[in-house]
């Protein structure tokens, strides 16, 4: 797929329906693109490769774009096979090509492709800059978004940021999403980019001196209108802070009263004028969509079974990856339901005890296996306790603890300090081989 973006540069991706599973989970009904662009100029520039499975694609698209020309430069922007694969098969072709990327970038090359010649490179670090003719780059070091050696760069003559998988949205192009950029960009950012919102917030800072027209992901559309708003949403993701006003209940249900409690719930709710009130059954919506919505929203309820001393499994792992993607500046309330001996409602807390700034409500609910006239006066309670809460204000200080990247593995370590016997629990290197991000 080739298409011109301006006189000089164009866009040179593929797009892939044949593909179920981005990464191995998230689903993707609407499919997947794998951006690429050429810059055409004294020299030209090629940001990215691409999947593997559209490698003999991407070629062609190349070969078409430069029109007998070769290519004279190659950044690598991120070294995950989706943007890399086809690195070693555009080098065969293009020997004489030479590739930019940071430090990290290449080691990561070496691992992915042991007999690639990787000699004729630049290495760059932030700020550093390259000048092809009419155009000059800026690299922009953006580490763990989301792996620790990706760099965005800026080109300032058209005022254009080419921005990793930063901006990036599931979806390939030649498909309408009728949702709009936002639904499957959240999605895509909570579920691939959502923990790592301090190193976000690291690289808006870094590029709001920049005066940008148009903003090249390496998935999803090319953003070329109400910039300020893409970058916005952005701050607004990675600061943590709800997105809108709203009520979304989240349940598992194993014989159906957790569900009639929450169908309650969401009528009292309206009821009472809360205008958005989304009713999640994670056992039947994609894991993903329900991140998406705990995140979009102020206020959330959580609702489950209390089941083999534990919550209901599928709750287990929506709470998880609430906790691991630093889940805060939110009201929760909770439902729990058990025959004998309901404990939910604590192991959801346990669940979410890491979460910071996290405010939950003084009226929860505990079922004993069915609906009773107390149980129903608690779900009024919290409803009419929901309806009057107002979000909690946020306390979202990035970087608060200093985190450290290991150079071998990528791992990420958050403490003030690592102590001299510190070993990487992956790979098992030595502090040494730790580096902080700054």
């Amino acid at each position: 797929m080739i298409s011109r973006l301006t006189e000089s540069i164009i866009y040179i991706g593929a797009n892939d329906h044949d593909i179920d599973l981005f990464e191995g989970h998230f689903e993707v009904p609407l499919g997947m693109s794998y951006n690429s662009y050429v810059v055409l100029d004294d020299k030209t520039v090629i940001f990215d490769t691409i999947d593997k499975s559209k490698t003999e694609e991407w070629l062609g698209n190349i070969e078409e774009a430069l029109d007998g020309r070769s290519p004279d430069y190659l950044v690598i922007q991120h070294m995950e096979p989706d943007h890399s694969a086809s690195l070693e098969a555009f080098v065969n072709k293009y020997p004489k090509v030479r590739l930019i990327g940071s430090n990290r970038a290449f080691k990561m090359a070496v691992q992915f492709f042991p007999e690639l010649d990787i000699s004729s490179r630049i290495e760059v670090s932030d700020g550093d800059t390259l000048n092809t003719g009419k155009h000059t780059f800026t690299f922009v070091s953006a580490p763990m978004v989301h792996w620790p050696e990706v760099i965005m760069t800026y080109e300032s003559s058209e005022k254009i940021l080419f921005s990793a998988d930063g901006f990036g949205k599931f979806g390939a192009l030649d498909v309408v999403d009728e949702e709009g950029w936002a639904c499957e960009a959240r999605r895509y950012y909570f579920g691939i980019i959502g923990k790592y919102g301090a190193q976000v917030q690291t690289v808006l800072k870094k590029i709001s001196g920049y005066d940008i027209s148009m903003i090249c992901p390496l998935h999803g559309p090319v953003l070329d209108e109400d910039i300020d708003y893409y970058i916005t949403t952005y701050d607004t993701w990675s600061s943590y802070e709800p997105e809108d006003r709203g009520v979304a209940i989240f349940y598992t249900s194993v014989y159906g009263n957790t569900k009639k409690a929450v169908e309650l719930l969401a009528d009292e709710l309206r009821s009472l004028g809360e205008d958005t009130v989304e009713v999640i059954d994670l056992a039947r919506e994609d894991m993903y969509e329900s991140v998406e919505d705990a995140f979009r929203y102020d206020r959330i309820v959580l609702a489950t079974t209390t089941y083999n001393g534990d919550i209901f499994p599928f709750m287990k792992e929506f709470t998880r990856h609430l906790a691991e993607r630093n889940y805060q500046n939110r009201t929760v309330g909770m439902i729990e339901n058990g025959s004998w001996a309901p404990n939910a409602i604590r192991t959801m807390k346990k669940e979410l005890s890491e979460c910071r700034n996290i405010t939950y409500t003084d009226s929860n609910v505990t079922i004993f296996s069915a609906l009773s006239e107390r149980s129903i006066n608690e779900i009024k309670a919290l409803a009419k306790e929901l309806s009057e809460t107002k979000p909690p204000a946020a306390n979202y200080e990035p970087q608060e603890t200093k985190k450290w990247v290991c150079q071998v593995c990528g791992h990420v370590v958050e403490a003030d300090s690592l102590p001299d016997d510190f070993q990487c629990p992956l790979c098992k290197v030595g502090k040494d081989n730790f580096k902080e991000i700054k």
